[in-house]
């Protein structure tokens, strides 16, 4: 029995204007789009299906992002972050999106346009968090509407991130490694 489908064979495309951290992994039918960051020690296993990350995104340290065999990809925004020890599985995180450190959005589910998950929320198979909400808890429900305010910065986070993954690109940033 084959375990590792077609997709082993297919390279990550990258555009030259993304920027992975080392120590990232990024392996398989994976799509990064321009402006995008994969941070120090996170993990995008396209091994399986598709994962597509949408132009100046983020994704912090310690994210994983990974898809399932069901057919499902995991299709991540514009403009979206997501913070720090996250996961993401077979889910879709729509423009401007926020995923608090931590959190967990399994198969099928959706953050929608301007809507955060709060730090350490579990979104379950199938749920949809609307757009311009924060859901949050485990299992996530709603919480509240966010603010325009709120919203804006969702846009102003992900835009330090291109600015800062700039910065590495560049070597304006220094990056010591232990040996």
């Amino acid at each position: 029995m084959e375990v590792l489908p077609e997709f082993l064979s297919v390279e990550p495309r990258v555009d030259e204007a993304a920027f992975i951290a080392p120590g990232a992994w990024v392996i398989g039918d994976v799509d990064i789009a321009e402006g995008a960051s994969v941070w120090f020690g996170a993990v995008v296993r396209g091994d399986v299906q598709q994962i597509v990350i949408g132009p100046r995104s983020n994704l912090q340290d310690g994210v994983i992002v990974h898809v399932s065999t069901n057919g499902r990809p995991t299709v991540i925004g514009a403009e979206v972050s997501v913070g720090h020890g996250a996961i993401l599985h077979s889910c879709t995180i729509e423009d401007g999106a926020l995923v608090g450190f931590g959190a967990r959005v399994l198969d099928g589910a959706r953050v929608s346009r301007g809507a955060m998950l709060a730090a350490g929320a579990v979104l379950t198979p199938g749920k949809v968090v609307p757009a311009g909400q924060l859901w949050a808890g485990n299992p996530a429900a709603p919480l509240r509407d966010l603010r325009e305010d709120e919203i804006a910065n969702l846009r102003t986070i992900a835009l330090r991130y291109v600015a800062l993954a700039e910065a590495y690109r560049s070597g304006r940033a220094r990056i010591y490694q232990a040996d």
